[in-house]
């Protein structure tokens, strides 16, 4: 179902003009100027709501849990509350893993989670030292590898591969919290000259040649992490994951800021993907809930397979919701995501207070647990809800929930501290020394 609602974008004919007229004309401008529109959201305005401040909760009071969290989740009791993990050093400095708990491994998802929760509250020893592990342990170096240039999804705690192959969540946030942290801290060398780094990562995930292998894994193809056809995330590079994407992979508010800051030969390309991302979240979500299945094939349609969440909304899916809400707050770009956030946050209004954290795309409750990441999910969606007091009820939820402790805190305490960053207006865009001037210069000129 398309919605038709006023687009705060500039149009079609403006792009051509800028991408195309002024280049011919000689003009001397970057990409970075020719990104679309910045729009009315933070990016544009550099203003931060704190929603709980907003709501009544005291500055201090917000600041003291945000720390008590991090302190819990990152230097808490090793058994119950810590999934961070330092394990000694090597010649980069110390080392440490985020670990989901439950399963007894390292994701690529965490240890990027971690890194962007580190620069985002100006803790650097804890981003170098995630950093330096996954370069270590997880970055496939081997040119003959299938996965080569990526990651492996998943290893042990002593750093052996469970599998070679990417889930490129990790990919996208290591890049973004590399561009950040560059910002924030400045480079350093070797794998802490961020900005390289980041760079490296975002030519390798669109442009990755194919490669075919036998691994001790079996015989693998893999290639570039984004499907340059459709301009969309894979939900792998690997074998059967390359045909298919994963809606809760797609981060337009990133793909934005490539857009101005990543390799200038692949700046269309990733304001292209931001567009085509706002556009698929409408064709993937369901009209009535705005649910989304885990799993999507190119034209949003469910892709189901073995795994039984595959069609419905499930634990990948939570994080959708907050994709397309932090975009709508950075961007102001596709007014599409009010709706959605109207309609995800009206549907979960309906369920009883302690609704189940698995869904059939059209409502109908598959789980048995009330969710902490969901609760934290479903509070980001307020960020680009327009019913403001329908979304401070699931504000006040999330400063309700007690943070994540015992055998599942991994995924929802990474879920709880990122959305708590966002919901307190503290989870920032980190912009470049070298870009500040001309966004300055952009801001005054509208």
């Amino acid at each position: 179902m398309t919605l038709r609602v006023a687009k705060l974008r500039i149009t079609s004919v403006w792009v051509l003009f800028l991408w195309v007229v002024l280049p011919l004309c000689g003009q001397q401008s970057s990409l970075n100027d020719l990104a679309a529109a910045d729009g009315g959201g933070v990016f544009a305005t550099g203003r931060y709501r704190d929603r709980f401040v907003e709501d009544g909760h005291r500055e201090q009071e917000v600041q003291a849990r945000l720390q008590t969290a991090f302190q819990q989740f990152f230097h808490g009791d090793p058994h119950t509350q810590s999934i961070y993990f330092e394990t000694g050093s090597n010649s980069n400095g110390k080392l440490a893993y985020i670990t989901d708990w439950a399963n007894h491994d390292v994701r690529t998802e965490g240890m990027s989670y971690g890194m962007m929760i580190a620069v985002q509250l100006d803790r650097k020893e804890e981003f170098d030292s995630i950093w330096n592990w996954a370069n270590t342990y997880m970055k496939v170096n081997d040119p003959k590898n299938p996965s080569y240039g990526f990651f492996a999804w998943s290893c042990k705690t002593d750093g052996t591969h469970n599998s070679d192959g990417p889930a490129p969540d990790g990919e996208q946030y290591f890049a973004m919290a590399l561009y950040f942290a560059s910002a924030r801290w400045g480079d350093g060398k070797g794998i802490y000259d961020y900005h390289s780094e980041a760079d490296t990562l975002l030519h390798a995930m669109l442009h990755r040649g194919l490669i075919k292998a036998h691994t001790r894994f079996g015989e693998i193809e893999g290639e570039a992490e984004v499907d340059s056809a459709h301009s969309m995330i894979r939900f792998t590079p690997n074998g059967g994951g390359r045909f298919f994407t994963d809606p809760s992979y797609h981060l337009p508010a990133f793909y934005e800021l490539w857009a101005r800051w990543g390799p200038s030969e692949d700046r269309a390309f990733w304001l292209k993907a931001a567009k085509v991302s706002r556009e698929f979240f409408v064709k993937t979500t369901y009209s009535g809930t705005a649910l989304a299945p885990v799993y999507a094939n190119w034209d949003g349609t469910p892709h189901t397979n073995g795994f039984w969440q595959s069609g419905f909304f499930g634990y990948d899916s939570w994080r959708t919701a907050i994709n397309w809400s932090v975009d709508w707050e950075w961007w102001h770009a596709d007014s599409d995501e009010i709706i959605l956030s109207d309609r995800i946050q009206n549907f979960f209004a309906t369920q009883p207070a302690t609704y189940a954290d698995v869904y059939t795309l059209d409502g109908q409750s598959r789980g048995t647990v009330h969710a902490s990441g969901l609760v934290a999910a479903n509070a980001t969606a307020g960020l680009a809800a327009s019913n403001s007091s329908r979304a401070k009820l699931f504000y006040e939820e999330l400063w309700r929930t007690p943070l994540p402790s015992g055998q599942f805190r991994y995924y929802g305490g990474m879920l709880w501290m990122l959305s708590y960053l966002h919901v307190s207006g503290q989870f920032r865009i980190w912009t470049p020394s070298w870009a500040e001037k001309t966004e300055a210069r952009d801001r005054d000129a509208h």
